[in-house]
């Protein structure tokens, strides 16, 4: 394979790229979403899952769908398991509905079933045109609140408390204070826009640890990647346990959480990288079959879903435009699979400032909701703050969706109601009966 070739297949004229600045463009981006590898596996390890399995799904789930999107869709867009969503698979499905991690993969690999064929038939615009766009708003903001509250309770920061539910945690805790300075640490980089300023604050603040003795120190550094025995193939041998409303609804949300995050990204990076011609994405097809490509493929080794990363604007911003950026980012994927002991000094206090920038960033919906229209700001802000207050992604938008269709017939605004959300409407009555 010659640059030549390189050049020609990913068009490297036409963009105006060359194959330096596209494999600077891929590092870039590694560096800016490779907390993902360590961060993955702290998050879905709270539902029961082995961590070293989980450690190597997301890495090869991620380098599957970076390849295929840079590959097929050739766009320098990156693709890992979501964060948002796998906190709802852990926190919301596994530990609040008490539903086992085995039957959950089950529930991604349906969806992922789903999302493929919505793809290739091309019925994602109606499922977009049809959800209104303040509630997609919401959900990303409101995931983002979501996940900013299990950064801060798990770095310490926000504990339990009888007399007012929670409060702030004691100061009097190492550990706490390990939150604290790695969340200072990533703001300051994120404010300078260093690239790869989150991968850097959590690299610093295991330094920190190691040397104030709050994180033991590892026994090496490289060896061979974890086995994803404890995971394979779990999500197909239980698919005849996705047999309840309850967890038909789970798949829904999956399916809806994943579509919407994905879309909106895409659309955002390609604004960023100048794609958009008319208002749409070209090839939005086999970007969107890259990421349901490999969502499948990452249920069946042991992950949640995958999406693409808003983290590939780094990429983007230092001159990546073409599918080679990706490739390269889907490469050093695979090489980060021999830094699997690294996962022992990833502790809870390393990636709670992690999660809660990734909060801040997401809430940034927030702005486009119209909120002087009451009856659009009131299923909003439900769906935003329901999630954090219920401990779950999927109570939050069934929230949502319920006062929608309520507060738009009040308003005399019944006819800018798509049926496809009546018919969500009475879904999510059927799910609250159920849970």
């Amino acid at each position: 394979m010659n640059e030549n070739w390189l050049s020609r297949y990913f068009h490297f004229s036409e963009l105006n790229t060359t194959l330096r600045r596209e494999t600077l463009a891929g590092l870039t981006t590694f560096i800016s979403m490779a907390y993902i590898l360590f961060v993955n596996p702290s998050v879905l390890g709270a539902s029961g899952m082995d961590k070293g399995a989980v450690f190597t799904a997301t890495a090869i789930a991620s380098a599957l769908g970076c390849l295929i999107m840079g590959i097929v869709a050739k766009y320098p867009i990156a693709i890992a398991p979501g964060l948002g969503v796998n906190a709802f698979f852990a926190y919301s499905v596994c530990i609040g509905m008490k539903i086992p991690w085995q039957t959950a993969l089950a529930g991604v690999f349906i969806a992922s079933i789903i999302f493929v064929l919505i793809t290739v038939f091309k019925l994602r615009e109606i499922i977009i045109d049809a959800i209104p766009q303040s509630l997609k708003l919401a959900m990303a903001a409101g995931i983002g609140l979501f996940i900013a509250f299990i950064g801060l309770h798990e770095g310490g920061l926000i504990v339990a408390d009888k007399a007012t539910t929670v409060a702030f945690g004691p100061l009097n805790v190492g550990t706490t204070w390990l939150t604290i300075f790695g969340l200072i640490v990533t703001v300051i980089l994120m404010v300078r826009k260093v690239p790869g300023a989150i991968f850097i604050g959590m690299v610093l603040t295991s330094i920190a640890g190691i040397v104030f003795k709050l994180i033991p120190l590892p026994s090496q550094i490289i060896s061979p990647a974890p086995s994803l025995a404890p995971t394979f193939g779990q999500a197909i041998t239980h698919v005849p346990d996705i047999n309840t409303m309850q967890l038909a609804i789970v798949v829904l949300t999956f399916l809806l959480v994943t579509f919407f995050d994905t879309a909106g990204t895409l659309i955002g990076l390609a604004e960023q990288a100048g794609f958009m011609k008319n208002n749409k994405m070209p090839r939005v097809g086999q970007a969107l079959l890259a990421d349901s490509t490999s969502m499948l493929a990452g249920s069946v080794l042991g992950t949640s879903p995958t999406s693409a990363y808003i983290e590939s604007s780094t990429g983007i911003a230092v001159g990546g435009r073409s599918g080679f950026t990706a490739v390269v980012t889907g490469i050093l994927f695979l090489f980060g699979m021999l830094f699997s002991p690294l996962l022992a000094v990833v502790t809870p206090q390393v990636t709670a400032p992690a999660l809660i920038i990734v909060g801040v960033l997401m809430a940034s919906a927030l702005k486009q909701i119209p909120w002087d229209e009451f009856e659009i700001a009131v299923p909003a802000f439900l769906t935003v703050i329901g999630m954090p207050l219920t401990y779950s992604i999927s109570d939050g938008i069934a929230l949502g969706f319920i006062i929608y269709p309520i507060t738009m017939v009040a308003a005399g605004r019944a006819k800018e109601i798509h049926p496809i959300v009546y018919f969500l409407f009475f879904v999510f009555i059927v799910f609250f009966a159920l849970i």
